[in-house]
């Protein structure tokens, strides 16, 4: 075997392993794992949930024109939604995993429209993140109905007259009062733009409050952000 031969070989062992790690750590340079197998359950599949609350009114003016109108001008009293449950590594996520599942039906999803305020929401999250979790729709839409119960909204948030100025510290203390065993390492607030846009509540498989070093670092860190009044009824 000449040198020229031997050279090539080593191009094409080196395109193999490159396209081996692209395969295990995500193409787009974030260092996230890929995916999810379809094979995977809520025992294996990953290692804990992410609850994302989206304060509605916050999404409504972030997302102006293109908002989603089902949430934004059904004159519906939005405050705090959820926006998803999202199977979540230590590090990174999974997303958009493969699934014989199919897709939720439309009685699935007009049952969940009371928390989760769009039909399109509904099934993004199920394609994003449900596909994810192991569960058939049927089963992914209980949990995150039961993952949304088991939070208590701080009295003080429930929902909003004015626009309101408020430090991302004082939300998490917020909820920490109102949850007892929810612990400020195991949730973040999220910004968008100057706006408080999301409550992300880190829980086990099982539902119950898990601290979450990388959702807690990557918390709001706005001295102070503005959240937008309730719309509608």
């Amino acid at each position: 075997m000449n040198a020229k031969t031997l050279k090539s070989l080593g191009y094409l062992v080196v395109l193999i392993v490159l396209a081996v790690l692209a395969q295990r750590f995500g193409g787009d340079g974030s260092g996230q794992r890929a995916g999810a197998p379809e094979t995977a359950t809520v025992e294996a599949g990953f290692d804990f949930y992410v609850l994302s609350l989206s304060w509605s009114p916050s999404y409504c003016e972030i997302e102006g024109a293109d908002a989603d109108k089902a949430q934004c001008d059904s004159g519906r009293p939005y405050a705090f939604v959820v926006h998803g449950l999202w199977p979540q590594f230590e590090s990174g996520f999974p997303r958009d995993c493969p699934s014989t599942q199919g897709e939720p039906d439309r009685a699935l999803v007009d049952a969940m429209l009371d928390i989760m305020p769009a039909p399109g929401l509904v099934r993004h999250e199920w394609r994003a993140h449900g596909t994810c979790s192991g569960h058939s729709p049927e089963d992914y839409f209980a949990e995150t109905r039961a993952a949304f119960a088991k939070i208590a909204i701080p009295a003080e948030f429930r929902r909003l007259e004015r626009w309101t100025s408020v430090k991302p510290g004082e939300l998490e203390r917020a909820f920490a009062a109102a949850n007892p065993g929810l612990g400020l390492d195991a949730m973040a607030p999220v910004c968008g733009k100057r706006f408080l846009s999301e409550m992300r509540i880190c829980l086990t498989k099982s539902l119950d409050f898990r601290a979450c070093a990388e959702i807690d670092r990557n918390a709001c860190r706005l001295d102070k952000a503005v959240m937008p009044p309730v719309r509608g009824g």
